[in-house]
C-alpha cells in the first residue's frame, strides 16, 4: 500500500491514493510554477517597456515565446520522460527553468530576454509539464477526473496568489530583484521532481511460466494471434506490456503508434480548433469591457472572477466525472464544456454593462477549468496509460502555434472592424468547431463499431441458429397479427 500500488496476479496496478495523492501535489506544484508563472510574465511588461524603451508588441514576444515554448517542445519532456524517467525530465526542467529566470534577470538587452526568458525557460516548463501530468494518469484510475481536476487547479490559484506577490516583489526589489526571487520559487520544481516516483504498470511473469513448456508457448502464439486481431485498443495495450510507466525501456517508434489511430486524430484536430479560440477571451475581456464604459477596478474584478471560478470547474468537474453515472461519457462531458465556452463567447457583443459581464465570467471561468482538467483524462481514456506522456506531448505541441497567433489575428480584427465582435465571433466559432467535430468523429466511430460487432456476431453464429431466430421472430408476429385481428 505505501509505495502506490497492489498486486492482482502477479501484475502491478495504480492505486487510488497513498503515494498517488503526493504525486497531485507534485503535480499541482508544476502547474503553479509553469502556467501560473508564465501568465505572471506580463506583470512585467511596463517595466521592460520603461528599461528597456520598448513598445507593448515588442515586450509582448516575451510572454508568447514563453508559452509558445512550453507548448512546441511538449513532445521533448515526453522523450525525456519515456527515456529516462519522469523524475529525471521534471528536475531536468527545474533547473533549465530556474537558470533563465536567473539569467533574465542580468539581461541588458530584450533579445536577452527573448532567449533566457522566452527560450531557455519555456524549454525547462516544457520538460515538467507533460511528465508530471502523465505520472497523474499513472497513479489513478477509478478517480483520475478528480485527480486531474486538483492538479490543473495549480494554475488558477497560483495565478491568484502570485500575481500580487510578484506586484509587491517588483515594487521592493525592481523587476531584477522579482526574477531573481521567482527564479528560487520555481527551483523547486526539482524537490517536486525527486518526488515522482515511477510505479511499474506490468511485470514480466515469463520466467515464472518458463517451466509450462511447449505446452504453454503455443497458448501464447495462440493468444497472440487473437490479439492481433483486435481493435486499435488491444494494438495500444500490447506495447508497453513489459515497460515500467516512463522509467525503463528504450525510445521506439512504436510508441507513437497512437498518431494513426482515427480517433486521436479526431481528437487532434479539435484541440487544434480549441487552442485557436480559448485564449482570446482572457486576452481580450478587460479591453473589450473597458470599451464599453467599465470601469478598471471593474474589469480587472471581472478576470478575478473569471480565475477563481476557473479553479472550481477544475475540482468540480472532475469530481462530477468520476461518478459512476458519469464516467462512461467523460467524453461527451468535455465536448459540452467546450461548446458551453463557444455559446458564452458568441453572446459576448450583447453583453455591455459590468452586472451582464459577470455571468459570462463565471460561465466561461468553470467550463474552461472543466475542460482544461478533462484534457489529460480523455487522452488517457483514449491511448491507454502506457502512452499517455506521448500522447500529452502531441496534445500540447498542438496548441503552441495557435497559442502563437491567434491574440494578434484577433488584434487584427479589433483594428480593421473597430469593435471586439469579430475576436469574440472567432472564439466561439473556433470552439464549437471543435466540439462539432470531436462529436462527429466519435459519432461515426461509435456508429461503425456497432455496425462490426453486430457483423461479427452474425459470422460466430451459425446458420441453423440464424433460421430459428428469424422463423421466431416471423412466428411471434403472426401471433400478434391474430390477436389484433380478434381484437377488431
Amino acid at each position: 500500500m505505501a509505495d502506490g500500488k497492489r498486486r492482482q496476479g502477479g501484475t502491478a496496478v495504480p492505486l487510488d491514493g497513498g503515494w498517488g495523492w503526493v504525486i497531485v501535489g507534485c503535480c499541482f506544484m508544476v502547474t503553479v510554477c509553469t502556467r501560473a508563472v508564465t501568465r505572471c510574465v506580463s506583470i512585467f511588461f511596463v517595466e521592460f517597456q520603461a528599461h528597456f524603451g520598448a513598445d507593448y508588441s515588442a515586450t509582448a514576444w516575451i510572454h508568447s515565446l514563453v508559452d509558445c515554448s512550453t507548448m512546441l517542445c511538449a513532445p521533448v519532456g515526453s522523450l525525456v520522460g519515456n527515456r529516462w524517467s519522469c523524475r529525471v525530465a521534471v528536475m531536468l526542467g527545474g533547473l533549465l527553468s530556474s537558470c533563465g529566470l536567473l539569467l533574465s534577470s542580468f539581461s541588458t538587452s530584450l533579445e536577452l530576454l527573448y532567449l533566457n526568458m522566452g527560450v531557455l525557460t519555456g524549454l525547462g516548463f516544457a520538460l515538467c509539464y507533460t511528465p508530471a501530468i502523465a505520472m497523474v494518469g499513472c497513479y489513478f484510475q477509478r478517480r483520475k477526473a478528480l485527480a486531474y481536476g486538483i492538479a490543473m487547479s495549480g494554475s488558477g490559484i497560483g495565478t491568484f496568489v502570485l500575481a500580487p506577490l510578484v506586484q509587491l516583489l517588483i515594487e521592493l526589489y525592481s523587476w531584477r530583484g522579482a526574477l531573481l526571487v521567482l527564479s528560487a520559487f520555481v527551483a523547486n520544481l526539482c524537490v517536486c521532481g525527486a518526488l515522482l516516483r515511477p510505479i511499474p504498470l506490468q511485470e514480466d511473469e515469463d520466467e515464472a511460466k518458463e517451466e509450462d513448456g511447449d505446452e504453454k508457448l503455443s497458448e501464447d502464439a495462440e493468444l497472440a494471434v487473437k490479439l492481433s486481431k483486435e481493435s486499435e485498443d488491444s494494438l495500444l495495450s500490447s506495447q508497453l506490456q513489459r515497460r515500467r510507466c516512463f522509467g525503463s525501456g528504450f525510445l521506439s517508434s512504436k510508441e507513437y503508434r497512437f498518431l494513426l489511430l482515427p480517433d486521436f486524430l479526431g481528437l487532434a484536430v479539435s484541440f487544434l480548433f480549441l487552442a485557436s479560440g480559448c485564449s482570446l477571451p482572457f486576452v481580450y475581456l478587460v479591453p473589450y469591457a473597458l470599451s464599453v464604459g467599465v470601469r478598471h477596478q471593474q474589469a480587472a474584478f471581472l478576470m478575478s472572477i473569471l480565475g477563481v471560478i476557473d479553479i472550481v470547474g477544475n475540482i468540480t468537474f472532475g469530481w462530477l466525472t468520476d461518478r459512476r453515472c458519469l464516467k462512461p461519457y467523460r467524453l461527451a462531458c468535455y465536448v459540452f464544456s467546450v461548446g458551453m465556452e463557444g455559446l458564452c463567447c458568441l453572446l459576448v457583443p450583447l453583453l455591455r454593462s459590468f452586472p451582464l459581464l459577470v455571468p459570462f465570467a463565471v460561465l466561461y471561468g468553470y467550463f474552461d477549468g472543466a475542460y482544461v482538467a478533462l484534457i489529460p483524462v480523455v487522452t488517457s481514456d483514449l491511448v491507454g496509460a502506457p502512452y499517455l506522456s506521448s500522447a500529452l506531448g502531441v496534445v500540447y505541441f498542438l496548441h503552441a502555434i495557435p497559442y502563437l497567433i491567434s491574440p494578434p489575428i484577433g488584434g487584427w480584427l479589433v483594428d480593421v472592424t473597430g469593435s471586439y465582435t469579430g475576436t469574440f465571433f472567432l472564439s466561439g466559432a473556433a470552439m464549437l468547431a471543435s466540439s462539432l467535430v470531436l462529436s462527429i468523429v466519435f459519432g461515426i466511430r461509435s456508429y461503425c463499431r456497432r455496425l462490426s460487432a453486430v457483423a461479427k456476431d452474425a459470422r460466430r453464429k451459425p446458420l441453423p441458429a440464424i433460421l430459428s431466430d428469424q422463423s421466431d421472430c416471423f412466428m411471434a408476429f403472426n401471433k400478434e397479427a391474430v390477436s389484433q385481428t380478434a381484437a377488431s
